[in-house]
């Protein structure tokens, strides 16, 4: 293996430590696996790994160091995402993220994508319910940032809240939005697809 491809595997590994111990998200997780490293091994030029190799770290070192906990985790976490997934069924939503890949941990937060009609219909039907939510911002498809509604939710198999984000996507996006990644994976899910995850899930346990 060269050196870049080295240095390569090296902050993929660091990074999937960040993912899976604090919860991190893989771009802020790469960016500070390569501060790390680079403060002790002088690797600040070094070209950051893509996504898929961090992924197959973290599913490496869930394997080794997490594999009597993370599937229950996962299970709840899913449930969590479908639960809400049920409450704002009108607005197509489709699970995305560690929970929906099976990556996910008691630290990862459940990220949902909402189809909607017109941009402020779900912050309307969560106001309507009562719900208490913060709005942030994400790149969205289309090249212009899209409103996030962030909700915490108690867990009693956790023991803690998750933060449940909910990405606010314009109905038209969701023509493209089962398109299978490079590896022929699917990047979100519908609400029957997780109901399939679940029931499998069960069966595993």
């Amino acid at each position: 293996m060269g050196t870049d491809n080295t240095l390569s595997a090296e902050l993929a590994a660091a990074a999937a430590r960040l993912v899976v111990e604090e919860g991190m998200e893989y771009g802020p997780a790469k960016r500070k696996a390569l501060k790390l490293l680079g403060g002790q091994r002088g690797l600040h030029g070094a070209t950051l790994p893509d996504n898929d190799a961090v992924e197959d770290e973290v599913r490496a070192y869930i394997a080794l160091f997490c594999a009597d906990t993370q599937p229950t985790e996962l299970a709840e976490l899913r449930r969590v995402a479908l639960s809400w997934m049920e409450r704002l069924a009108e607005f197509r939503p489709h699970l995305a993220g560690a929970v929906w890949r099976g990556t996910a941990t008691r630290l990862s937060g459940v990220h949902l994508q909402l189809y909607c009609d017109d941009s402020k219909s779900a912050e309307i039907a969560l106001l309507n319910r009562g719900v208490r939510y913060e709005v942030a911002s994400a790149p969205g498809p289309r090249g212009r940032d899209v409103d996030v509604l962030v909700v915490t939710t108690p867990s009693r198999e956790l023991g803690e809240h998750v933060q449940v984000r909910m990405t606010v996507l314009d109905h038209d996006d969701l023509r493209g939005a089962l398109k299978p990644d490079a590896r022929g994976r699917t990047e979100r899910g519908d609400i029957e697809a997780v109901r399939r995850l679940l029931r499998q899930d069960s069966e595993n346990a």
